[in-house]
């Protein structure tokens, strides 16, 4: 086997094991401590133990919600890389998150959350993350084609406009849904609907196949549009398919956690350092990678100010903030 392969392989295996370390930790850890050793007992006495109940209803949804909500942002993160042969783009620089953040404003300002129920935040979120996906998508083309500078420009201006009419909102609601607003606002792990967990965790499988299937056009894509239609690449479908794909993600993953900043940002980054620019391993790897950093920065927003809560884009934000400043410093000076 040859040996750029061999270490592919043993960074997938190191990077399963981090996933496995880090579903260990998280299942552990709290504010009761649970021992792997004990699961099998635990799970035989059923709804009569404590442990049964924190194990089912908080911890493991948890961790399904963690890593696909890390998985999908970094897989995100990595082909809007790719596509705009740009490190410092993430799925939040698309307006796609300011699209859903506005949504889920606009239903707790409105009283549609008490009305309706609690189900109605991620559809607003999603429905606000799918209506950015339209006018971004829709501005940047010209002449017929998709114009990928106007597409991160329009996103990004999208994205100020947004968080305006937010703050608007904000300034003529109630104190009581001020609250709420930010708290959504920062993210969180702790979704009580079931279903809404299996959908973002089967959606963002889904993606990670589907993208697979474009690993041939994204490696092309980092030479740039024009050679890479030189080597047979549709370039402008292929932009246009990926777009949606991780605008998708990125929508799905706001709407059922709200904004958990870094993730798409600096897992891509970490994982090129190990495993390079080839997108073969780069999309696995990122979506591994992204699965266990929220996995282990959510036990931690869990446990760190015991028996409260600490919303995880918090602890997203401080962690891979001084992560990137790190790797940028490490980077620069091998320049």
């Amino acid at each position: 086997m040859p040996t750029k392969y061999t270490r592919w392989l043993i960074i997938l295996v190191l990077l399963i094991i981090a996933v496995a370390v880090s579903i260990t930790v998280s299942i552990s850890v709290g504010e009761l401590s649970i021992s792997l050793f004990d699961i099998p007992e635990i799970l035989k006495k059923g709804d009569s133990s404590m442990e049964y109940t924190i194990l089912k209803k908080i911890r493991l949804p948890r961790i399904f919600l963690g890593f696909a909500v890390g998985g999908a942002l970094s897989l995100a993160g990595a082909i809007l890389q790719g596509i705009y042969r740009n490190p410092l783009v993430e799925p939040y620089t698309l307006g796609i998150s300011g699209g859903a953040a506005l949504g889920v404003t606009i239903a707790i300002v409105f009283g549609l959350s008490v009305s309706l129920g609690a189900i109605v935040l991620p559809i607003a979120g999603f429905l606000g993350s799918l209506l950015i996906i339209f006018v971004v998508y829709t501005f940047s083309i010209q002449k017929g084609r998709l114009n990928t500078n106007n597409m991160l420009l329009t996103g990004v201006m999208i994205s100020f406009i947004s968080s305006s009419i937010m703050m608007l909102l904000m300034a003529i609601t109630s104190s009581e849904n001020i609250d709420g607003i930010i708290f959504w606002i920062m993210g969180s792990l702790d979704e009580p609907n079931v279903n809404l967990i299996k959908f973002a965790f089967i959606s963002s499988l889904a993606g990670l196949i589907f993208s697979l299937f474009f690993v041939k056009q994204l490696n092309a894509l980092r030479l740039g549009e024009e050679k890479a239609m030189h080597l047979g690449i549709n370039s402008e479908l292929a932009i246009r398919i990926l777009f949606i794909v991780s605008s998708l993600l990125t929508g799905i993953s706001v709407a059922v956690a709200g904004i958990i900043g870094f993730v798409g940002l600096i897992i891509p980054h970490l994982m090129r350092l190990f495993v390079g620019n080839d997108y073969r391993i780069l999309l696995l790897s990122s979506f591994l990678g992204g699965g266990a950093f929220l996995i282990l920065c959510d036990t931690l927003a869990r446990v760190v100010i015991s028996p409260n809560e600490l919303p995880v884009g918090v602890i997203t934000g401080i962690i891979g903030g001084a992560i990137f400043v790190v790797v940028l410093r490490k980077v620069n000076a091998k320049m």
